[in-house]
């Protein structure tokens, strides 16, 4: 069953990164956004990030994160693409320093169906949502065109599954094996657009000059937990956060992905 759904994926879900759909928009107008500017929560507070340049998905000389068995210092087309993985971490960040001490911004990824019946016409593709029904039995709020809770990316009028300096795909294959979805074998990378998440930093940065920040996704299961535009309620600090995850109702996991950008206390107008 397991290899059916694996086929099933990797037919369905690799086409789809290129697909145009209509733009998402943000609830917050209170706080204006230049163009490479997004918003976040900490310390219960809103902050405005000011990305510098482009993201950065970590490939090691011995990775081989398209799976092709051949290490990446061997297979210059491997990282000629970038592969933005969730579910495997590197080691270093993007500076060479030891990944335990690059500074973490946690994506919070919005994992639960707010519809009373699933419906794949909500995804970004009737295929995608088709496919994420067989497997989770629901369309999660992340891959929906129009979400149904307030999300920090996409940006304000740009396409859903992008985000300022952001990938615009990830490989999700590890975090599908992890989760009991696909089998470990064979590997194979499942590419999907980046789905609709807000983000947050811990409570002693939240003004910091510009730094390579560690992507740690955070599947957030409860719509209880999930945080409104304005930061007023959900998961809007690292206690939360953690007392999200000690309920069960917010998972993490690693990643290759770095952003780079400032922090700053936004200031409602």
């Amino acid at each position: 069953m397991l290899r059916r759904i694996s086929k099933l994926v990797a037919s369905v879900l690799l086409g789809l990164v290129s697909a145009t759909v209509p733009a998402l928009a943000q609830d917050d107008d209170a706080v204006k956004l230049a163009p490479n500017q997004t918003l976040g929560f900490g310390k219960d507070t809103l902050v405005r990030f000011t990305y510098a340049q482009n993201f950065s998905c970590i490939h090691q000389p011995l990775d081989d994160r398209n799976y092709n068995g051949v290490a990446a210092q061997s297979d210059p087309a491997e990282f000629q693409t970038p592969i933005c993985q969730v579910g495997v971490q590197s080691t270093i960040d993007p500076t060479g320093i030891p990944i335990g001490q690059s500074e973490p911004l946690y994506v919070l990824v919005p994992f639960f169906d707010t519809s009373a019946h699933p419906d794949p016409n909500e995804a970004f593709s009737p295929a995608l949502g088709s496919t994420l029904i067989s497997l989770f039995g629901m369309v999660p709020e992340a891959f929906k065109t129009h979400p149904n809770v307030a999300v920090q990316c996409p940006d304000p009028g740009s396409v859903a599954g992008t985000c300022t300096m952001h990938a615009s795909r990830v490989d999700l294959y590890p975090l599908l094996v992890a989760l009991g979805k696909l089998p470990a074998s064979p590997k194979a990378n499942v590419f999907l657009p980046t789905p609709n998440h807000s983000h947050l930093i811990n409570d002693d940065v939240l003004n910091i000059k510009a730094i390579w920040w560690q992507v740690i996704p955070v599947l957030v299961t409860d719509e209880a937990d999930w945080p409104d535009a304005a930061g007023d309620r959900g998961i809007t600090s690292a206690a939360k956060l953690a007392a999200a995850e000690t309920a069960g109702h917010a998972l993490q996991a690693p990643s290759n992905f770095f952003l780079f950008f400032d922090s700053k206390v936004a200031h409602h107008h």
